[in-house]
């Protein structure tokens, strides 16, 4: 739900959002050309893989994306030294690496539905 809700509340503002993180990210040793792109990039990704995530379908693929975005944003967050945002960002990602290390137990999803 949360990367499905990240990605829903950012996609309406989604030029005030990428202004927000390219501002943030100008004292960064990261470029604008980078960060603009990302920005733009960051709420459908988010969206996308937790939509998947909540009906359960390509679900090993949407975790490891899940893995991927939050390994970019602690990343991301170091570089600006936003150390507040990383532990939240580490929960996320531990999270994701459980279900992972576990989907063949999960017999209620969509994937396992489709199989069965």
């Amino acid at each position: 739900m949360s990367f499905f809700g990240h990605g829903l509340v950012r996609l309406p503002k989604l030029e005030k959002f990428s202004g927000w993180m390219v501002q943030s990210f100008e004292k960064s040793m990261l470029p604008p050309a980078l960060v603009t792109p990302f920005s733009y990039v960051l709420p459908f990704a988010e969206l996308i893989t937790g939509i998947l995530l909540l009906i359960g379908l390509f679900t090993r693929s949407a975790l490891v994306a899940a893995v991927i975005i939050m390994l970019m944003l602690i990343f991301g967050s170091s570089m600006i030294e936003e150390w507040s945002a990383v532990p939240s960002q580490l929960i996320h990602g531990v999270i994701a690496v459980y279900l992972l290390n576990y989907i063949e137990t999960n017999t209620i999803s969509t994937d396992y539905k489709l199989k069965h």
